[in-house]
């Protein structure tokens, strides 16, 4: 299949591993980088042998698809003007600063019949790969998402810097519309809120008490999931995911299985056992990646649709106007 012809806008940290990634996938042909900063696009499109363009017009006049690095206050201008070029768009996550920008975002995607996907990362994270094969149907969810304090991201609040990730995980998981929301938070050290903690309820009765901060000692990317039958923990850090879980006697086991005891009598008895799932080795930002290119190569959906960052981000102000003392309809 013909390869398709990419490149990137917006490359600071972030994008510069976009480029990178790009520069080493078989099915894409990197065109080249564009960044309001010529010197560092330069310097980039030096690195990895491909042209530096001075515009978004340029370089969307060149390339099929493109991934959005910049930062989140230009997302839905770039990811606008690329749609409008009939241009495929990768845009880092949050998918656009405002719900109302995300909704035309959206909107455009389908009218333009462009395929779209954000990039939450943590999708492609091996521990939570690793538990494809298992039923999760999570009723309460535990996360933590900590960090240490880094300028670079405290262009928004750590809702939007940080908790998306877990947001986004969750209702991908959960399956049910959000009932209602407790949440406080408080800004330390930068003009946005730096702290965050928030409690989500959903009709099916899910709980998720989500926490989120910039400012820790310690780095954290945990979550857990309390399901009937089993407990789950994802280590997002270290890429490894844990099972506790009740096996009945026709369940097979698994790789890397230990027997912790067994319930019930008589005839009927289930065996609590611990699994750690095999992780596979994966570059989560080349894998995403990877996803993308195929999605518009095959026509298929986005592994992360716009619609699924809209959702994300809608919950995500939800959660920031209840930590301001605003009245939410849900």
């Amino acid at each position: 299949m013909k390869r398709l012809r990419v490149g990137v806008i917006g490359v600071g940290h972030l994008g510069s591993l976009h480029a990178k990634m790009f520069s080493g996938i078989p099915s894409a042909e990197f065109i080249g980088v564009m960044d309001s900063d010529r010197a560092r696009a330069g310097s980039v499109a030096k690195e990895f042998g491909v042209t530096a363009f001075s515009t978004p017009g340029e370089i969307l006049g060149r390339v099929e698809a493109v991934s959005i690095a910049a930062p989140t206050s230009e997302h839905f201008s770039l990811a606008r003007c690329a749609m409008e070029a009939g241009v495929h768009v990768f845009v880092e996550k949050p998918i656009a600063s405002t719900v109302a920008q995300a909704e035309l975002l959206v909107n455009l995607a389908r009218e333009r019949k462009v395929k779209v996907q954000v990039g939450h990362i943590e999708r492609f994270n091996p521990a939570l790969l690793a538990l494809e094969k298992y039923s999760l149907q999570p009723m309460f969810i535990e996360s933590h998402r900590l960090a240490q304090f880094n300028p670079r991201g405290t262009d928004v609040a750590v809702v939007l810097d940080l908790m998306i990730h877990d947001i986004d995980i969750i209702v991908s998981l959960v399956h049910s519309p959000v009932a209602g929301i407790e949440a406080n938070g408080v800004a330390v050290v930068s003009d946005t809120i730096d702290i965050a903690n928030a409690r989500i309820r959903f009709e099916n009765g899910c709980v998720a008490n989500v926490t989120a901060s910039r400012i820790s000692q310690k780095k954290m990317r945990k979550m857990r999931l309390f399901q009937k039958d089993a407990y789950i923990s994802v280590d997002f850090s270290e890429g490894v995911a844990e099972v506790f879980r009740l096996r009945s006697g026709d369940d097979t086991a698994e790789k890397n299985t230990l027997l912790l005891g067994e319930i019930g009598s008589g005839a009927v008895k289930r065996t609590i056992v611990y699994e750690r799932p095999e992780v596979m080795e994966v570059n989560a930002l080349e894998y995403e990646l990877e996803r993308f290119i195929h999605a518009v190569q095959h026509d298929e959906e986005p592994a992360v649709t716009a619609e699924e960052g809209l959702r994300a981000l809608r919950l995500a102000h939800e959660i920031m106007a209840r930590i301001q003392g605003q009245t939410i309809v849900l």
